[in-house]
């Protein structure tokens, strides 16, 4: 997927930041199908422009809590081919695992903190907007305390919860092996042992690397 093939609504309260999303992405050949400030008008720009993904800030009016989150979990039960990414400098759990809940498919969660490079954000929104998933690892991390200590996961080995969480920010085998410092050949046996731990059988239907990120973060 091209970048120019890519439709972007942004959902920012900032009207710096939102401004300087829409000029950053369309210098890189996005088409930013519209830029707005509060959930109802990112509803109502969804309903008529159909964009392909919708980068969205969590805490936006009118109580500043969690409504742009909240409105991505509407978005996504009235628009499932939607993707969502959203862009905050807070980690709010409770809806976010719902949202997950749902499908990790196409769907990031950014902390506007911890983006070092640009090429970061952009890698993360055309992931997501190609049905892939993009979550800071601390965002991983505040979302699996309590799953650590589910029983399932409790057989895993530390190397295989390392690969697991390493899948759940949307890393791709060679992406782990790079950052864990061994062979494909040995991530692709960790992920098999963790397929088999967790019994995600081989299916036609279901995508076994989706599901385990969901057995992970919704444990």
């Amino acid at each position: 997927m091209t970048y120019d093939a890519i439709r972007v609504v942004i959902a920012e309260d900032s009207a710096i930041l939102r401004d300087g999303l829409v000029q950053l992405l369309s210098n890189r050949g996005f088409r930013v199908t519209g830029a707005v400030s509060d959930p109802a008008a990112l509803q109502e720009h969804v309903r008529k422009s159909c964009p392909d993904v919708a980068v969205v800030d969590i805490r936006m009016p009118p109580t500043f809590t969690d409504e742009g989150l909240r409105a991505a979990l509407e978005l996504r039960l009235a628009h499932p081919g939607l993707g969502i990414l959203l862009f905050s400098q807070y980690v709010e759990t409770r809806y976010a695992a719902e949202l997950l809940a749902g499908g990790a498919a196409g769907i990031g969660y950014l902390l506007k903190d911890r983006v070092a490079d640009v090429s970061d954000f952009v890698d993360a929104l055309v992931r997501v907007a190609s049905g892939g998933t993009a979550l800071d690892p601390e965002v991983v991390t505040q979302l699996l305390g309590a799953s650590r200590r589910s029983d399932s996961l409790s057989h895993l080995s530390s190397r295989e919860t390392q690969v697991l969480s390493l899948m759940a920010e949307g890393r791709t085998n060679a992406a782990i092996a790079a950052t864990l410092v061994i062979s494909e050949g040995a991530v692709e046996k960790h992920v098999a042992n963790i397929f088999s731990k967790l019994d995600l059988a081989a299916s036609p239907t279901d995508h076994r690397r989706v599901l385990a990120v969901l057995r992970y973060l919704e444990a």
